[in-house]
């Protein structure tokens, strides 16, 4: 099994930073990538940020230039950088991993940006 921990959501004014961190642990054998999506209220759950074992990112439109997605492969940890925060950037984000065709989720953290 493996498991998922994410850490970093809160309460931020718009324009402040957070940062997203996701630890993975228990049986990984092969990452083939991580990533977080977000779901906000009455919406569908979303993309947000996408690194590959090589290093090869994907970034939905709306967090261009602001977010950054990084991974740290000897810790099996991926974290996203949240910068220039804006109030429809208010959403649970959950983090994802996949591996050897299997995807693996975590319970999500909160994320609320104020006017």
């Amino acid at each position: 099994q493996v498991q998922l921990a994410e850490s970093g959501g809160g309460l931020v004014q718009a324009g402040g930073s957070l940062r997203l961190s996701c630890a993975a642990s228990g049986r990984i054998s092969s990452i083939n990538a991580m990533g977080w999506y977000r779901q906000a209220p009455g919406k569908q759950r979303e993309l947000v940020a996408e690194i590959t074992s090589g290093g090869m990112t994907t970034y939905t439109e709306s967090v261009k230039g602001r977010f950054t997605i990084s991974r740290a492969n000897a810790k099996n940890t991926v974290y996203l950088q949240m910068n220039s925060l804006k109030p429809e950037d208010t959403a649970v984000y959950y983090c994802k991993l996949g591996t050897l065709g299997l995807s693996y989720w975590g319970r999500g953290t909160q994320v609320t940006v104020s006017s």
